[in-house]
Protein backbone atom coordinates (compact mmCIF):
# COMPACT_ATOMS: atom_id res chain seq x y z
CA UNK A 1 0.00 0.00 0.00
CA UNK A 2 2.39 2.59 -1.32
CA UNK A 3 0.39 5.66 -0.35
CA UNK A 4 -1.00 4.32 2.86
CA UNK A 5 1.42 3.18 5.49
CA UNK A 6 4.80 2.07 4.16
CA UNK A 7 6.42 0.77 1.04
CA UNK A 8 7.46 -2.38 2.88
CA UNK A 9 3.86 -2.90 4.01
CA UNK A 10 2.90 -3.30 0.36
CA UNK A 11 4.08 -6.89 0.65
CA UNK A 12 1.50 -7.60 3.34
CA UNK A 13 -1.32 -6.28 1.22
CA UNK A 14 -0.24 -8.14 -1.90
CA UNK A 15 0.19 -11.41 -0.04
CA UNK A 16 -3.22 -11.00 1.56
CA UNK A 17 -4.74 -10.45 -1.87
CA UNK A 18 -2.91 -13.42 -3.33
CA UNK A 19 -4.18 -15.71 -0.60
CA UNK A 20 -7.82 -14.80 -1.06
CA UNK A 21 -8.34 -11.68 1.06
CA UNK A 22 -9.80 -9.80 -1.90
CA UNK A 23 -12.44 -7.66 -0.23
CA UNK A 24 -11.89 -4.37 1.50
CA UNK A 25 -10.59 -3.97 4.17
CA UNK A 26 -7.04 -5.27 3.80
CA UNK A 27 -5.48 -4.13 7.09
CA UNK A 28 -6.98 -4.61 10.55
CA UNK A 29 -6.17 -2.46 13.56
CA UNK A 30 -7.06 -2.76 17.26
CA UNK A 31 -7.12 0.80 18.53
CA UNK A 32 -7.57 3.06 21.50
CA UNK A 33 -7.39 6.83 21.97
CA UNK A 34 -6.18 9.22 24.65
CA UNK A 35 -7.60 12.75 24.70
CA UNK A 36 -5.00 15.16 26.11
CA UNK A 37 -5.71 18.41 27.99
CA UNK A 38 -3.34 21.14 29.20
CA UNK A 39 -3.27 22.85 32.61
CA UNK A 40 -5.78 25.43 31.37
CA UNK A 41 -8.30 22.71 30.63
CA UNK A 42 -8.00 22.96 26.87
CA UNK A 43 -7.99 19.98 24.55
CA UNK A 44 -4.49 19.95 23.08
CA UNK A 45 -3.89 16.58 21.42
CA UNK A 46 -5.19 13.17 20.43
CA UNK A 47 -2.96 10.16 21.06
CA UNK A 48 -3.57 7.13 18.89
CA UNK A 49 -2.44 3.63 19.80
CA UNK A 50 -2.86 1.20 16.92
CA UNK A 51 -1.99 -2.49 17.00
CA UNK A 52 -1.80 -4.11 13.56
CA UNK A 53 -2.97 -7.58 12.67
CA UNK A 54 -0.44 -10.46 12.65
CA UNK A 55 -0.30 -10.82 8.86
CA UNK A 56 0.36 -7.13 8.33
CA UNK A 57 2.96 -7.18 11.09
CA UNK A 58 4.83 -10.13 9.63
CA UNK A 59 5.29 -8.60 6.21
CA UNK A 60 5.71 -4.98 7.25
CA UNK A 61 8.84 -5.77 9.26
CA UNK A 62 10.58 -7.90 6.66
CA UNK A 63 14.18 -6.82 6.19
CA UNK A 64 14.23 -4.47 9.17
CA UNK A 65 16.44 -6.64 11.41
CA UNK A 66 19.68 -5.03 10.25
CA UNK A 67 21.96 -6.90 12.68
CA UNK A 68 20.19 -10.27 12.27
CA UNK A 69 19.81 -10.80 16.00
CA UNK A 70 16.21 -11.96 15.70
CA UNK A 71 14.79 -8.89 17.40
CA UNK A 72 13.84 -5.42 16.25
CA UNK A 73 15.31 -2.59 18.30
CA UNK A 74 13.85 0.88 18.68
CA UNK A 75 16.51 2.11 16.28
CA UNK A 76 15.57 -0.46 13.63
CA UNK A 77 11.87 0.39 13.95
CA UNK A 78 12.35 4.18 13.98
CA UNK A 79 12.56 4.67 10.17
CA UNK A 80 9.41 2.59 9.68
CA UNK A 81 7.59 4.66 12.30
CA UNK A 82 8.63 7.87 10.55
CA UNK A 83 7.41 6.69 7.15
CA UNK A 84 4.13 5.51 8.67
CA UNK A 85 3.40 8.85 10.28
CA UNK A 86 4.42 10.85 7.22
CA UNK A 87 2.26 8.68 4.96
CA UNK A 88 -0.76 8.90 7.26
CA UNK A 89 -0.81 12.70 6.87
CA UNK A 90 -2.26 12.27 3.37
CA UNK A 91 -5.28 10.59 4.93
CA UNK A 92 -5.75 13.02 7.84
CA UNK A 93 -4.37 10.29 10.09
CA UNK A 94 -7.81 8.62 9.88
CA UNK A 95 -8.61 10.89 12.86
CA UNK A 96 -11.23 13.66 12.73
CA UNK A 97 -11.82 16.11 15.58
CA UNK A 98 -14.65 18.60 16.05
CA UNK A 99 -15.17 20.97 18.98
CA UNK A 100 -18.52 22.70 19.28
CA UNK A 101 -19.35 21.57 15.76
CA UNK A 102 -16.19 23.10 14.27
CA UNK A 103 -13.62 20.96 12.50
CA UNK A 104 -10.22 21.18 14.18
CA UNK A 105 -6.89 20.86 12.38
CA UNK A 106 -3.91 18.88 13.66
CA UNK A 107 -0.25 19.82 13.53
CA UNK A 108 2.20 17.14 12.34
CA UNK A 109 3.08 14.60 15.05
CA UNK A 110 6.40 15.10 16.77
CA UNK A 111 5.98 12.17 19.18
CA UNK A 112 5.71 8.73 17.62
CA UNK A 113 7.24 5.26 17.80
CA UNK A 114 6.65 1.61 16.94
CA UNK A 115 6.88 -1.30 19.37
CA UNK A 116 5.90 -4.95 19.63
CA UNK A 117 3.12 -6.07 21.94
CA UNK A 118 2.01 -9.70 21.98
CA UNK A 119 3.93 -10.25 18.76
CA UNK A 120 2.10 -7.50 16.89
CA UNK A 121 3.40 -4.22 15.58
CA UNK A 122 1.95 -1.28 17.50
CA UNK A 123 2.11 2.36 16.46
CA UNK A 124 1.97 5.11 19.09
CA UNK A 125 1.66 8.72 17.96
CA UNK A 126 0.34 12.04 19.23
CA UNK A 127 -1.58 14.52 17.07
CA UNK A 128 -1.27 18.08 18.49
CA UNK A 129 -4.30 20.29 17.92
CA UNK A 130 -3.22 23.40 15.99
CA UNK A 131 -5.42 25.63 18.16
CA UNK A 132 -6.07 24.14 21.62
CA UNK A 133 -9.72 24.55 22.57
CA UNK A 134 -11.74 24.65 25.75
CA UNK A 135 -14.62 22.18 25.69
CA UNK A 136 -17.57 24.51 26.18
CA UNK A 137 -19.71 22.24 24.01
CA UNK A 138 -19.32 18.65 22.96
CA UNK A 139 -16.11 17.53 21.26
CA UNK A 140 -16.05 14.46 19.06
CA UNK A 141 -13.23 12.32 17.74
CA UNK A 142 -13.90 9.94 14.87
CA UNK A 143 -11.37 7.28 13.89
CA UNK A 144 -11.95 5.39 10.67
CA UNK A 145 -10.83 5.02 7.06
CA UNK A 146 -13.51 6.43 4.72
CA UNK A 147 -12.13 4.22 1.95
CA UNK A 148 -12.35 1.14 4.21
CA UNK A 149 -8.89 -0.06 3.23
CA UNK A 150 -8.07 -0.17 6.94
CA UNK A 151 -10.60 -1.46 9.47
CA UNK A 152 -10.41 -0.06 13.01
CA UNK A 153 -11.78 -2.05 15.93
CA UNK A 154 -11.45 -0.34 19.31
CA UNK A 155 -10.46 -2.43 22.30
CA UNK A 156 -13.23 -3.28 24.74
CA UNK A 157 -11.22 -2.49 27.86
CA UNK A 158 -10.55 1.26 28.00
CA UNK A 159 -11.13 2.34 24.39
CA UNK A 160 -10.76 6.00 25.38
CA UNK A 161 -8.86 7.76 28.16
CA UNK A 162 -8.89 11.42 29.23
CA UNK A 163 -5.42 12.73 30.13
CA UNK A 164 -5.38 15.83 32.31
CA UNK A 165 -9.04 16.66 31.75
CA UNK A 166 -10.73 19.18 34.06
CA UNK A 167 -13.17 17.98 36.68
CA UNK A 168 -16.58 17.31 35.18
CA UNK A 169 -15.28 16.01 31.85
CA UNK A 170 -16.29 12.58 30.64
CA UNK A 171 -15.98 10.56 27.46
CA UNK A 172 -18.19 7.97 25.84
CA UNK A 173 -17.40 5.59 23.02
CA UNK A 174 -19.78 4.44 20.30
CA UNK A 175 -18.66 1.53 18.12
CA UNK A 176 -19.11 1.65 14.35
CA UNK A 177 -22.23 0.47 12.60
CA UNK A 178 -22.46 -2.14 9.89
CA UNK A 179 -22.34 -1.70 6.15
CA UNK A 180 -25.50 -2.45 4.22
CA UNK A 181 -25.39 -5.56 2.05
CA UNK A 182 -25.13 -3.64 -1.23
CA UNK A 183 -22.15 -1.56 -0.10
CA UNK A 184 -20.39 -4.59 1.35
CA UNK A 185 -20.88 -6.47 -1.93
CA UNK A 186 -19.43 -3.60 -3.98
CA UNK A 187 -16.43 -3.26 -1.68
CA UNK A 188 -15.78 -6.98 -1.96
CA UNK A 189 -15.06 -6.49 -5.66
CA UNK A 190 -12.46 -3.74 -5.21
CA UNK A 191 -8.91 -5.09 -5.55
CA UNK A 192 -6.15 -4.42 -3.02
CA UNK A 193 -4.23 -2.17 -5.40
CA UNK A 194 -7.12 0.27 -5.77
CA UNK A 195 -6.66 2.84 -3.05
CA UNK A 196 -9.53 5.24 -3.70
CA UNK A 197 -13.21 4.35 -3.83
CA UNK A 198 -16.08 6.34 -5.39
CA UNK A 199 -17.60 9.23 -3.44
CA UNK A 200 -20.92 7.47 -2.89
CA UNK A 201 -19.10 4.55 -1.28
CA UNK A 202 -17.11 6.92 0.92
CA UNK A 203 -20.40 8.38 2.17
CA UNK A 204 -21.79 4.91 2.81
CA UNK A 205 -18.72 3.88 4.82
CA UNK A 206 -19.18 6.81 7.23
CA UNK A 207 -21.16 4.39 9.42
CA UNK A 208 -17.84 2.68 10.17
CA UNK A 209 -16.58 5.57 12.29
CA UNK A 210 -15.51 4.85 15.86
CA UNK A 211 -17.04 7.84 17.67
CA UNK A 212 -15.72 9.30 20.91
CA UNK A 213 -17.76 12.08 22.51
CA UNK A 214 -16.23 14.35 25.16
CA UNK A 215 -18.38 16.55 27.38
CA UNK A 216 -17.19 18.96 30.07
CA UNK A 217 -19.55 20.61 32.56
Amino acid sequence: MIDRLTVSALAAVLVAAATGAEAHPHVFVDAKVEIVFDNAGRLTAVRNIWQFDPAFTAFAVQGLDANDDGELSDEELAPLAKVNVQSLAEFDFFTFLTVGGQDMAFAPPSEYWLAFHSGRLTLFYTLPVEKPAAIEARATVEVFDPEYFVAFDFVRDGPVTLDGAPDGCSATYRPPGELDARTAAILSQIPADQREIPRDLREATSVLANLISVNCR
